[in-house]
Order: C-alpha cells, then structure tokens, then sequence
C-alpha cells in the first residue's frame, strides 16, 4: 500500500481520523475532509505527514453541496496525482421520529450521508479503470441491517449504503484490480457518542460508567465499545492486495450485535 493516494471522509474526528492515520501509517498520502477546529486540523495534518513521511493534505470541502464534491476529487488528484483509495465515512444524522422529520435536515442527512457517497465514487473510478487499481471502502452500521426508532435518515443512509457498495461491486466485477466493500461497525466511542452518555448519565442519575453499560445494553452490545483503530485495521485489510477477491461484502464488526439482534430484543 506504500504510495497509493487515500481519500478519507469524516476524517477529522472518529473512526475517520484512525482510519486516516492507518492509512498514513500504511504509507499512503491521505487527503482529510472534514470539519472542525482550523488550528487543530492543522496540527493532526501536521503531525501525521512528520510521523509517517507521507503527504497529508486537508479540504474543507461541504458534501452537502455537488460541487465541493467534485471539487474535492480534484483537489486531492492535483495534490497526490490520483485517488487510488476511497473511503466514505463522512455521515451526518438527526434524531426525529418520521412524522416530525424537518425536509430540509432529511434532505442534508441524504445529501451528505448518500448522495456525496454516490458522486465520490462517480468520480474516482474512471481513473481506477485506467490504472487497473482501486479500493472503495463504504462505511455502513449494523442500522444498515437493521432499524431503530427516532432515526429514519440514519437507518436509511446506511441501508442505501450497503445498496451503493453492491452495485459498485457490480459494475466493477470485470475488473480483478478493484474492489468496492463496505463495514458495518457497532457501536464506536466518538465524541458524539460522549455526548449522549453524559446526557444519558444526567437524565437518569448515573455515572458515566454505569451510563456506558445501559446505553451498550440497550443496543445489544454487552461487552464494551469497539475501538476505532480496530475498526481502521478492518479497513487497512480490505485495501491490500491480500483481500483482492473479496468485493461487495459488508462485513460487521459488532461483537455479534447483527447476527444476535432478536435475542438482545433490538431496541
């Protein structure tokens, strides 16, 4: 993997900074995308392009919006000269039940979490074809296979997720250097999960651990988080050439969560 060219969304916090800094630590030069703080995108640039010795570079682009998408393409093949690795991770959400849903946040939610995805893709494969080279790495959730109340553009996005990297795998199948496969992680201890269980702790009078356990109980993962950076090793392995005949899976890493749903009652 030592040369190839990685774009990564939702790179700036989350599994999408681990998977960004496997990816570096793998060899490969990494365009980050992404929002947050200006100095402290900077920093993790930086620290990341003198700890590995690759070229890390940053775009702020709006997935929301068509032409930052095009534009970030762009941006990264005149930085690096290709795209050889995407990874789709960027995902926004809102928490309504269906009946109540504001069009327009539906309509972000969609926008960035499928659409963006979609047109990503749309992008870089043309040059893949060429080089007869390519991973596209789609994140999912085990909500792709499955649903939970208050989250219908979550649960959808991620579903439309796993139908995007299907007939990716499809289109390319022909093709024996390109691969296009999706994960479907649990539940990830990331700033914004941070946020619930505190609001989980206050709500009911808890301590944060004892927080942690009711929220894990409650999406029938009982053991504990699932740790970015073992999410991102999941994702180094789809982009070697070692995985070169697996294409079109979508592979949880859930501590069973998935394939044991009834009997945790899936709420």
């Amino acid at each position: 993997m030592k040369d190839r060219n990685a774009l990564v969304t939702g790179s700036t916090r989350g599994i999408g900074a681990a998977v960004a800094e496997a990816l570096a630590a793998e060899g490969c030069n990494v365009m980050l995308s992404g929002f947050g703080e200006t100095a402290a995108i900077e920093a993790e640039r930086e620290r990341l392009a003198r700890q590995y010795g690759v070229s890390v570079a940053y775009n702020p682009a709006d997935l929301s919006e068509e032409a930052d998408c095009d534009s970030l393409v762009e941006a990264t093949v005149g930085a690096f000269g290709s795209v050889d690795i995407l990874v789709n991770n960027a995902v926004i959400r809102y928490f309504h039940g269906i009946d109540e849903f504001p069009r327009n946040e539906w309509n972000h939610a969609i926008a960035v979490n499928v659409t963006a995805p979609f047109i990503l893709t749309q992008k870089v494969l043309p040059g893949m074809r060429e080089r007869k080279w390519g991973r596209i790495v789609n994140f999912s959730s085990v909500l792709g296979m499955a649903a939970r109340s208050g989250r219908a553009d979550y649960v959808v996005s991620k579903h439309a997720m796993l139908g995007l990297t299907r007939a990716t795998a499809a289109e390319i199948h022909d093709i024996e250097g390109i691969t296009c496969n999706a994960i479907c992680p649990g539940s990830v201890l990331t700033p914004n999960t941070d946020i619930k269980i505190n609001e989980l702790a206050e709500e009911r009078s808890l301590s944060f651990e004892e927080a942690t356990e009711v929220f894990l109980a409650r999406r029938g993962q009982t053991r504990n988080f699932i740790n970015p950076a073992q999410v991102a090793k999941l994702m180094i392995f789809l982009c070697q050439d070692s995985s070169h005949d697996i294409t079109g899976a979508a592979l949880p890493i859930d501590q069973g969560r998935s394939s044991t749903w009834l009997e945790f009652g899936g709420t």
